[in-house]
């Protein structure tokens, strides 16, 4: 597996696979406007940004980008697999990566986990500091864990 920083060539990429992952999972835990909140919360733009500031990493296998991981300073930012190559240990391994990286700098990592990554992030580690609220259009709410693991 090959974990390395993305590229500004990367970024159609990228977006591609947190956009897919977005549309394929977040449905099921979420009505329409909270998914279309977290579309535009992971824009070209915002992954722009973050690949021309250094943050964004990528996993490549045979060539192909399946799973990317954001993090600045100690907050993990984002961090999308694939579906079709969930469950193989690829987020596992960029979160790994992400944390040596914190690590380097910090003693804790934070992340806001949606509700479908909350076990995941559980089985790393890290614990709910405690739930948060957001609403969105229409008066949608986004519930979410605000979670941190001692690294």
């Amino acid at each position: 597996m090959i974990y390395e920083l993305a590229k500004a060539e990367d970024l159609q990429e990228v977006y591609n696979v947190v956009q897919h992952t977005i549309e394929m999972i977040y449905p099921k835990y979420y009505p329409a406007e909270i998914v279309d909140f977290f579309r535009g919360l992971h824009s070209m733009e915002a992954i722009s940004k973050d690949i021309k500031n250094g943050r964004v990493g990528v996993q490549k296998i045979e060539g192909k980008i399946v799973a990317t991981g954001c993090f600045a300073e100690k907050h993990i930012t984002r961090v999308y697999v694939l579906p079709e190559h969930q469950g193989k240990g690829y987020g596992t391994f960029i979160m790994k990566n992400i944390e040596e990286q914190i690590g380097s700098k910090y003693d804790k990592a934070y992340i806001d986990a949606s509700l479908p990554a909350v076990q995941f992030y559980e089985k790393l580690g890290f614990s709910t500091i405690r739930h948060e609220r957001y609403t969105v259009k229409n008066g949608a709410v986004l519930v979410y864990e605000v979670m941190e693991k001692l690294i």
